[in-house]
């Protein structure tokens, strides 16, 4: 199965941003790709809470969502939207931060609220409160696709190892972990952990990053590490993107999966046992 991650620098334009995308998307399914990933908030980077309130839109009328969707149908691929910042209903104004996989019918097959909140102090420059911004989700997902079952997860969720665990349980054999990661916990974090999960589940990680300096109208200026990354299940690195925005390519042995599972069955090993 021939995939491809789409490495994007997106700022707090969405039209701007769906230009971008779109063409990215065209250029990888020219390449031959027909599982296409791109990365957290695909639609919108921005820590400015009024200019979100100004130009996001629920999912029903988000026009992120539904050119995408159109895009996916008339290229006959899958599609991972890694996530799409959207409006929610909640009384509190928060936003969900949501990933959405699309069929090559324009469908939405699955979608998936971010569980666990990027609330950190990296540095006295890198401080994050994305619950202030963001209510996190309470399911975890998983999603039958011809070439494998596949669990959806974004950015932050990839520090808890029982997330996936649970998805692998649950018979995915693709992890996917859209992210925008700070350059700081990235240079230090980012590979090692994407490997881990590769690892302790014998599963293809596909990870389509933000990169770079982000333009941003409003509020303060965003970095983001970049370096998207496939992972193979033995943990073997097949795709480094680097830090430009563009389409890498790699190509997914499903096969990869049995082998790792076979040569170390470690979730079949999984134990109860008591705390201490």
């Amino acid at each position: 199965m021939r995939t491809a991650l789409v490495q994007l620098c997106s700022g707090d334009d969405p039209t701007a941003n769906l230009e971008q995308t779109m063409g990215f998307v065209a250029q990888a399914a020219g390449q031959g790709a027909r599982f296409v990933l791109t990365p957290e908030v695909t639609n919108c980077v921005s820590n400015s809470r009024s200019h979100q309130s100004e130009v996001l839109r629920h999912e029903a009328d988000d026009p992120t969502l539904a050119a995408l969707r159109a895009q996916a149908s008339d290229l006959g691929i899958w599609l991972l939207i890694g996530s799409l910042a959207l409006k929610t209903d909640d009384s509190d104004g928060r936003f969900a931060n949501r990933s959405f996989l699309i069929g090559p019918d324009g469908s939405i097959i699955a979608r998936y609220d971010k569980i666990h909140m990027f609330d950190v102090d990296v540095t006295p420059e890198e401080t994050f409160r994305e619950s202030d911004g963001y209510r996190p989700g309470d399911r975890a997902v998983v999603a039958d696709t011809p070439f494998g079952r596949v669990g959806m997860t974004v950015c932050y969720d990839i520090r808890f190892p029982h997330l996936h665990q649970a998805l692998a349980r649950a018979g995915a054999r693709i992890l996917t972990v859209p992210a925008a990661f700070s350059p700081v916990t990235g240079a230090a974090h980012w590979e090692p952990l994407l490997r881990a999960r590769a690892i302790e589940n014998g599963c293809w990680v596909l990870a389509p990053a933000q990169t770079g300096n982000h333009p941003i109208s409003r509020g303060r200026p965003r970095r983001t590490h970049g370096h998207s990354l496939a992972v193979a299940p033995w943990g073997e690195v097949v795709v480094d993107a680097g830090t430009e925005p563009g389409v890498h390519i790699s190509d997914m042995d499903d096969k990869a999966v049995d082998e790792a599972r076979r040569r170390v069955p470690s979730l079949s090993h999984i134990r109860p046992f008591r705390g201490p």
